[in-house]
């Protein structure tokens, strides 16, 4: 009888740490800007936020987040932060309105280039996208590290919309720079730019003027509310490296509004910026482990502690 609770103890160890194996993912947030960003963290509803929900990013710097499995959720870059007299803290662009570093529960201001993830997901799959459709602060892309699928790849929005926004849709600094970029929605508040009410259904809603815009310079990423089929993505088992100002010939305009900017998606090189077989400035440099490397240490401990088990067991 004790050997067979032992065999059972046995079952339920091994089968946990396989369950373990594929159990987290790490995003690692860099900063190739050329001033500070702030980013901020919202789970969705009902899913447990992350240990960290903002933190700060010097130029240069990296810093990596675990995240369980199942999480979902959505990141974005703040700028322009400031605390007052008084301790507040609040940002010209992204703000979450919790006025501390963490957003605890506060979601971005528009506009905002959103980053939105939902781990684990159907068939296993991680599903991710960059989004415009709340208008846009930042470039940023999306690097997958590990994983696997026919559509494990690059995306985001690595040009200068800031410096192509129209003037109807700018939000300007209070010394009169381009720091972000309205959506046509939030900046009209009409239903067909919104996708809502008459225009609810992808069969009426169709892009604007506005959002082809924000199509053509980000390509891959979401321009409006019914725009799936070229901005979601998919991997298995990947870590992820998102990176705030990607590219050394896009948008780098710093607080006092020094710019290198070039035409919006544009490369030196004359490739996409979202061609797969590129490697990015700083999207590489600093990456979480991916999720295989991680398992061979799991599964290596687990391995261990049931063969103790089991050599107990045969004492009995």
């Amino acid at each position: 009888m004790g050997k067979f609770c032992c065999l059972h103890i046995l079952l339920v160890l091994c089968s946990s740490f396989i369950a373990g194996v594929y159990s987290t993912a790490t995003f690692t947030f860099v900063n190739k800007c050329e001033f500070t960003v702030w980013p901020g963290i919202l789970s969705n509803a009902g899913i447990t936020p992350l240990p960290t929900t903002g933190f700060v990013l010097q130029t240069g710097e990296a810093k990596t987040v675990v995240a369980p499995s199942s999480w979902g959720g959505r990141f974005w870059g703040r700028t322009h932060c400031t605390e007052d007299s008084a301790g507040k803290f609040s940002c010209v662009t992204g703000d979450c309105g919790s006025g501390k570093l963490e957003c605890a529960g506060g979601g971005a201001k528009p506009p905002a280039t959103l980053a939105e993830f939902t781990l684990d997901g159907d068939a296993g799959k991680d599903f991710y996208d960059v989004s415009l459709v709340d208008g846009y602060n930042l470039p940023m892309l999306v690097v997958p590290q590990g994983g696997s699928g026919l559509n494990c790849s690059n995306t985001g929005c690595v040009g200068d919309l800031n410096g192509a926004c129209p003037s109807e849709l700018r939000v300007t600094s209070d010394g009169g720079e381009g720091v972000a970029c309205k959506s046509a929605c939030e900046a009209f508040g009409k239903e067909q730019y919104c996708c809502s009410g008459a225009f609810g259904t992808p069969d009426v809603c169709k892009p604007s003027e506005y959002s082809q815009m924000f199509k053509t310079a980000c390509p891959h990423a979401y321009s409006y509310a019914y725009d799936d089929r070229t901005s979601t993505f998919t991997c298995v088992g990947a870590d992820y490296t998102i990176t705030f100002c990607p590219s050394p010939n896009t948008s780098q305009k710093s607080s006092s509004g020094s710019s290198g900017a070039q035409n919006p998606g544009s490369e030196s090189n004359g490739k996409s910026p979202l061609d797969g077989n590129m490697v990015y400035e700083g999207a590489l440099e600093v990456s979480g482990a991916p999720r295989s490397s991680t398992c061979s240490h799991v599964l290596g401990g687990g391995i261990a502690v049931v063969a103790a088990i089991w050599w107990l067991c045969q004492l009995f």
